[in-house]
């Protein structure tokens, strides 16, 4: 099973975002800082989801265990629904994305726990001005 945390942030609401993603398992570790534009936190949050799950899709991973301290994202998954408009195009993609996947799971965890993946956000809102 692979283990991937991920992590969304933006400076500004909405701001520069970033997304940050961390995988490990398969004997096999991946950082990735993803520069997002400009996006609210929440917005930022599902696209790390999405960039995560396309990294899992491109690897041919088949069971994620999925990790992330958004609980709004936690939640829309695992109800397959979302009360606010503005994320249904988001959790639309998530899904897709998670369908093509034998097994997975998402946990919410505390961002206490969640510092890898956050330190890849906030490099990749950086990223979003570097250049």
């Amino acid at each position: 099973m692979i283990e991937v945390y991920i992590d969304g942030a933006s400076a500004g609401n909405p701001g520069p975002s970033g997304a940050g993603i961390f995988i490990k398992g398969d004997g096999e570790v991946i950082r990735s800082s993803i520069p997002l534009g400009t996006l609210s936190n929440h917005e930022a949050e599902f696209q790390a989801l999405i960039e995560a799950l396309r990294i899992c899709i491109d690897k041919k991973h088949r069971i994620i265990s999925l990790r992330t301290d958004s609980q709004l994202v936690s939640d829309a998954i695992d109800r397959r629904h979302t009360k606010k408009r503005t994320y249904e195009s988001y959790l639309s993609n998530a899904l897709a994305l998670v369908d093509e996947f034998d097994l997975f799971f998402i946990k919410w965890i505390p961002s206490s726990k969640n510092k890898v993946a956050d330190e890849l956000a906030r490099k990749a809102i950086q990223l979003n001005t570097a250049g």
